[in-house]
């Protein structure tokens, strides 16, 4: 039997396109030097005479891509060169299968041409036949050079993979003076830069993907032939540790697979274990010398203070990054940010149930406000008070106004331990904590007392928050967690309650309660496009005074919105005993009408059900029918006492599943659990006391109504297509497909010859047969 060689079965698997995601040259430094070399980049210059020809591979094994970033390099070069037909001459030759001259040395006498050439560069693919292109060099020379008279400095920029021998020309160019740059790209051979590179090869070695570095490490070389000069005297080259990868193809051994050999004669075949054998790309690595010039900068002092992040900008200027409880001055440094005239009293709770250790957190708080807030020219006046079972002014307001004198006063409240009277202590700050001289009037300075507990009051704190707030006071909170319930009803809205985790979490807070002591009810989103509902509860469970109060609520609010077909439309239901739509969302045109129809609004009494008025809405309100505009954001605001609304949680799901968003406004001392469950996983509900606290709540509400008008909507939701017609989403419109006998943009007329088709077609605008579309015909409709 003739023998038959072993066949052996081999798996080959290449990764194709494989790009690493870290450099192929790195420069092992801190991230601070890193920034040094770049910014030296930019601060050197090259000023003598000198000719700069850039060879740069076109080959098809650099691509287009790396082709560009081999640009982009020598373009940044050249912002280096002072190029002047005295000084630099500058020239380019791309080289693949032959050498192309792309423009002479003395082609271009400035920088921005020689650049914007560069930039009209085109790559022409080719095999890599870099030393054809140095052989064209010593044939012809520098292509309009001055020759051997100034120094001539060749910049090849290539991925080192010629498919012909480079190292006869290379040394024969070296030999004639030229001093030449290996710049590598894409996957480079690191072997036969070297090659190319003059001596010493270390300091003419680069990789121009990384485009700053490679530019400094180019200048830096030049620099020490007084080609090149950097800004300041203080500039030094120094050598770093740096490493270089080459992405090369190996075979590996996996291991060994079944196979066999054998003839013609069926009988003579044999089984074996056969190698077996995969491909992979690895990355070797190259260690080496990278040698880069660093300029100190003016952050080397670290001049940013109090934790702040120098960042420098140029050889002696820089700005910091500061941290939030501190301003954007100079350094760091405490500066006058609360610009608004205001009078701000800190109540500290200094109760048993909050602890010496959270007595003491609640006074570095304060103490890092007054640091990062106040200054000799503040506007702002500060004191500070103590409680637990009685209130102790500790520090009265306006008393210091040199703030290190504040500071240390503050040091010196002591911790008294004790029940919380939250509710006592709040109604004693109120009539005492500003001083018994108060302003009146516009003369009045705005008065802020901002608490600050952990702790649960003990006693009843609605009743004195009203009283703080009669008296013209903004309430403002500070606590965790576990008071939040409480401060949110102590302050009339979540708006005013600023709650921590811990306590560098209580020092980030600062920036916001700024914010927040100087912030002013904004008006309404007068621009944004909105369809807008209110639904008031007007059945004997709320009573006819506390209906009244909840229309004067919703017309001061209208007051912030511009009502008008394009932009708010408004409309309003009320239920009780009934429900009934006092006036659609295209009743009124004017916030003029819309005001006078909501103060004629109903009220109904009897028993009311939020699910059925839900529902009414759901069918007769928000319907494109009724004057909702498709494309446009929709929301539902219900006002209710909270009796009835055990069956709206379905209707409510129903509403928001439809692309329409609903806020409920929960009024009374309790909040019903079926309340919470209406206002969603979205948490939408405001809480609030009292019908006369509702005025305390505008700021939220209408927070909440210019959320849900800037939130992306559908054009099909609620569907504009009636009959059962199909809303289908098509190139940023919609189109409707129609039942069977339904046609029309909306599937809003009869089709000819279904059922009373002729009165209906003959009312539906007098279309003919020719009109008429298939029985499941669509019109699409532009928004």
């Amino acid at each position: 039997m003739p023998s038959v060689p072993w066949l052996e079965v081999l798996f080959v698997f290449l990764f194709s396109g494989v790009l690493p995601s870290h450099p192929l040259q790195e420069v092992h430094v801190s991230r601070e030097t890193i920034g040094k070399i770049s910014a030296a980049s930019k601060m050197m210059q090259c000023s003598a005479a000198v000719d700069i020809l850039f060879l740069i591979d076109g080959s098809h094994s650099v691509g287009k891509g790396s082709f560009e970033r081999s640009k982009h390099f020598a373009i940044m070069v050249c912002d280096a060169l002072d190029i002047n037909p005295e000084r630099v001459r500058v020239g380019a030759i791309q080289f693949s299968s032959a050498p192309h001259l792309e423009f002479p040395l003395d082609s271009f006498s400035s920088q921005q041409e020689v650049k914007a050439k560069i930039k009209r560069m085109v790559f022409k693919g080719g095999r890599t036949e870099t030393g054809l292109a140095l052989k064209y060099l010593l044939r012809r020379g520098f292509p309009g050079g001055r020759n051997a008279s100034v120094p001539q400095i060749l910049i090849v920029i290539t991925d080192g993979r010629s498919q012909g021998h480079v190292a006869v020309p290379t040394k024969q160019l070296k030999e004639r003076g030229v001093t030449i740059f290996a710049v590598g790209v894409r996957f480079p051979r690191w072997e036969e830069l070297h090659r190319l590179a003059s001596e010493p090869r270390e300091q003419h070695v680069l990789m121009a993907e990384q485009v700053e570095d490679a530019t400094n490490g180019l200048l830096s070389t030049l620099s020490k032939s007084a080609v090149c000069t950097v800004a300041s005297p203080d500039c030094k080259v120094q050598p770093h540790p740096c490493e270089r990868k080459t992405l090369e193809t190996v075979r590996e051994l996996v291991g060994s697979v079944l196979c066999w050999r054998g003839s013609r004669r069926s009988d003579a075949v044999l089984a074996a274990l056969c190698p077996f054998s995969s491909w992979k790309r690895v990355f070797i690595t190259h260690p080496a010398t990278c040698y880069r010039t660093t300029c100190p900068d003016p952050c080397d002092s670290q001049p940013c203070q109090n934790g702040g992040t120098c960042v420098p900008e140029g050889l002696d200027r820089y700005h910091c990054l500061c941290p939030p409880a501190f301003g954007v001055g100079a350094n760091c440094a405490p500066k006058l940010s609360v610009e608004c005239r205001i009078d701000v009293l800190f109540l500290l709770a200094s109760s048993a149930g909050t602890t010496p250790e959270g007595f003491l957190r609640a006074k570095a708080f304060v103490k890092r406000f007054v640091q990062a807030s106040l200054s000799e020219d503040s506007r702002a006046r500060v004191g500070v008070a103590r409680y637990s079972g009685e209130l102790a002014v500790a520090v009265p307001v306006g008393e210091y106004q040199d703030v290190p004198d504040l500071l240390r006063s503050l040091d010196g409240v002591p911790f008294s331990g004790g029940a919380t009277l939250t509710g006592s202590a709040l109604r004693r700050a109120a009539e005492l904590g500003f001083g018994s001289a108060a302003r009146t009037g516009q003369d009045r300075p705005r008065r802020v007392l901002v608490l600050l507990t952990e702790s649960p009051s003990q006693d009843e704190v609605a009743g004195p928050a009203r009283h703080a707030r009669a008296r013209e006071l903004l309430l403002l909170a500070v606590g965790t967690e576990a008071v939040r319930a409480e401060l949110e009803e102590l302050t009339g809205s979540p708006e005013r309650v600023l709650v921590y985790a811990g306590p560098q979490d209580l020092f980030r807070r600062v920036p916001e309660l700024r914010e927040k002591l100087c912030s002013r009810p904004q008006p309404g989103c007068r621009t944004q496009s909105l369809d807008l509902l209110f639904m008031l509860d007007a059945s004997a469970s709320v009573g006819p005074e506390n209906f009244a109060q909840m229309q004067s609520f919703v017309r001061s609010c209208m007051l912030q919105f511009e009502v008008n077909p394009d932009v708010t439309q408004v409309g309003l239901v009320v239920y009780g005993s009934q429900v009934q739509t006092a006036f659609g969302l295209d009743a009124h045109l004017t916030r003029a009408a819309v005001l006078r129809a909501m103060s004629q609004a109903p009220y109904l009494g009897g028993a009311g059900s939020a699910g059925t008025a839900l529902l009414h809405v759901y069918d007769k309100v928000m319907t494109v029918q009724r004057g909702a505009r498709p494309g446009v954001p929709k929301a539902v605001v219900v006002l209710t006492g909270g009796m009835g609304t055990e069956d709206a949680a379905v209707p409510v799901q129903k509403l928001r599943n439809n692309g329409i968003s609903v806020l409920v406004v929960g009024v009374g001392p309790v909040l019903r659990e079926a309340l919470r469950r209406l206002a969603g996983p979205r948490d939408a509900l405001i809480h609030v006391a009292t019908y006369a606290d509702l005025r305390y709540h505008q700021d939220t509400l209408i927070h909440w109504i210019c959320g849900e008008a800037k939130r992306p909507v559908s054009l099909c939701k609620p569907s504009p297509c009636l009959h059962e017609g199909t809303c289908v989403l098509q190139n940023g419109s919609y189109r409707c497909e129609c039942q069977d006998g339904w046609q029309g943009p909306h599937c809003g007329n009869r089709k000819w010859g279904s059922g009373s088709a002729c009165g209906a077609w003959q009312g539906g605008g007098g279309q003919g047969p020719s009109d008429l579309l298939s029985p499941r015909d669509s019109a699409e409709v532009r928004v």
